[in-house]
């Protein structure tokens, strides 16, 4: 039966199999406690915030078909059609200090590149904090972490069967870059295999970005580092410098013309990559 809120059939768009996803993820993890699939909801984000809240364990990951008022950083508004990407919030409560969680959002972007160039071929970067791009810099996923006392709470929206008619400009999906339909299963469990093995070498390594190899193979996928970027800050203003580094707290070293500044995500409201100048 198709779904009265898209024109796409089942069979372009399929849903995914809760069951297959529970078994399949749970059954060698140490990680991962359970898989909840609804069919629509508000924020998956803020569902499993309440859920935190009520003493859910780490490892509860929720899954949504239909997300309505999906949330990005700075409450800006993501939104897809119906079972056309992939929108996925899980919980965590890391025992690292506390000013080491800046990495979380980098860690999860580093694991979703890795899952989507292994499961689809697609060769992506991640744009710190909290942007995977497709190689020709258009969106493909962006990422929302939010502490909760304790607990972290990590969303990802990915696009992957959006098309172009339904996403902006400067926005992209797996499915148009392949050309081809992108099994969204087999592409969530890849990904949320990824984060479990960068998460518990990143946790043993009390949250150090070096001991675990995280900052190296961050800057492996960074499209930021390295760039000369514009960084627009909360009240309006800029600067402009040349993105050096990423400091062991997560923050995003820029060296600007007046020294040297270290931008947390929460000091910034946009970062653009600008052209090298000649």
């Amino acid at each position: 039966m198709s779904d009265s809120s898209s024109r796409w059939s089942d069979l372009e768009r399929p849903a995914l199999d809760a069951a297959a996803l529970q078994s399949a993820l749970t059954r060698d993890s140490t990680l991962w406690r359970s898989v909840e699939v609804v069919q629509e909801i508000g924020s998956t984000n803020a569902a499993l915030a309440a859920a935190a809240a009520d003493g859910a364990p780490e490892g509860t990951v929720l899954v949504a078909e239909h997300q309505v008022t999906g949330r990005g950083r700075l409450d800006r508004t993501w939104t897809s059609p119906p079972r056309a990407g992939v929108t996925v919030s899980f919980l965590l409560r890391p025992d690292v200090p506390a000013a080491r969680r800046g990495w979380l959002p980098l860690l999860t972007g580093v694991a979703l590149a890795e899952s989507v160039r292994d499961v689809t071929g697609v060769l992506a970067s991640v744009k710190w904090p909290n942007d995977l791009l497709a190689r020709d810099g258009r969106k493909l996923a962006g990422i929302l972490a939010e502490a909760h006392d304790r607990a972290v709470v990590v969303g990802v929206g990915l696009n992957v069967s959006t098309t172009s008619a339904e996403l902006p400009a400067t926005a992209t999906s797996l499915s148009a870059i392949t050309g081809a339909t992108v099994d969204r299963g087999p592409v969530l469990l890849g990904f949320l295999r990824a984060v479990e093995r960068r998460y518990r070498g990143w946790v043993e390594a009390l949250g150090d970005p070096v001991v675990s190899g995280l900052a190296r193979d961050y800057l492996a996928w960074s499209s930021t580092v390295g760039s000369e970027v514009e960084v627009t800050l909360p009240d309006g203003s800029a600067l402009v410098g040349a993105a050096r580094a990423v400091d062991w707290d997560g923050r995003l070293v820029v060296d600007t013309p007046g020294g040297t500044v270290e931008l947390a995500s929460g000091d910034v409201r946009h970062v653009r990559t600008r052209p090298a100048e000649a």
